[in-house]
């Protein structure tokens, strides 16, 4: 059996469980993750789905058992939010990264878009995790709440594993070119994020006190 391949970036970091654990890595880590234990998930998926591209794990598998292991994850959160609500959360909400300041802006967010919110907050980091929590607290019915995660959990699998795997069958032509630009790649990073935070400044210095 060939070695496995080499990955880039953060997806290495997680390339030791992968390799250990395989499948059960993939379906184990986005399902807590999807109820707000930080664990990186999405980052594994995304491996699995690199190592099916360079032939180690089959795709379809991979894509499967995260679809599953997703609505399931969000379901456990959605139980935590609709039978334990807020009391529940503010005494072991710091543990999974929800603090109460974090749970009022989902919440705030969730009552201004409504049930389409749980459609898109998989692909927005933190809302993703809390997704099936607020969605509970906010007494959102099961039913409504499960057609509207399917439909998230398919979007979302089916995006990164779909790229994940186009990358790992040109994984011997991306990852020379990753290292190659990297340090540009970050460079660029940095400067866009600076640049948002001296625009945040900015406005936040025009805006007139009240």
């Amino acid at each position: 059996m060939s070695a496995p391949p080499q990955l880039p970036g953060v997806l290495a970091d997680v390339a030791p469980v992968l390799d250990h654990w395989g499948y059960l890595a993939v379906g184990g880590l986005v399902f807590v993750e999807d109820f707000g234990v930080p664990v990186p998930g999405e980052t594994v998926m995304i491996a699995a789905a690199v190592y099916a591209g360079a032939g180690r794990l089959n795709i379809v598998a991979v894509a499967v058992i995260a679809m599953v292991a997703a609505v399931a994850g969000d379901n456990v959160g959605y139980a935590i939010g609709r039978f334990g609500g807020h009391r529940l959360l503010a005494r072991y909400g710091r543990y999974v990264l929800l603090t109460p300041a974090r749970v009022t802006k989902a919440e705030a967010f969730f009552d201004r878009h409504g049930g389409k919110v749980v459609t898109v907050a998989r692909f927005i980091e933190g809302l993703r995790q809390a997704n099936g929590i607020i969605a509970g607290l906010s007494g959102m019915s099961w039913r409504r709440f499960m057609a509207f995660n399917a439909l998230g959990a398919a979007l979302w699998v089916g995006a990164w594993v779909t790229l994940g795997y186009l990358a790992g069958q040109h994984l011997d032509t991306l990852y020379p070119a990753i290292q190659r630009y990297e340090l540009h790649l970050l460079a660029a990073a940095a400067l866009l994020i600076a640049a948002l935070i001296a625009r945040h400044l900015l406005r936040r210095r025009r805006t007139p006190k009240e």
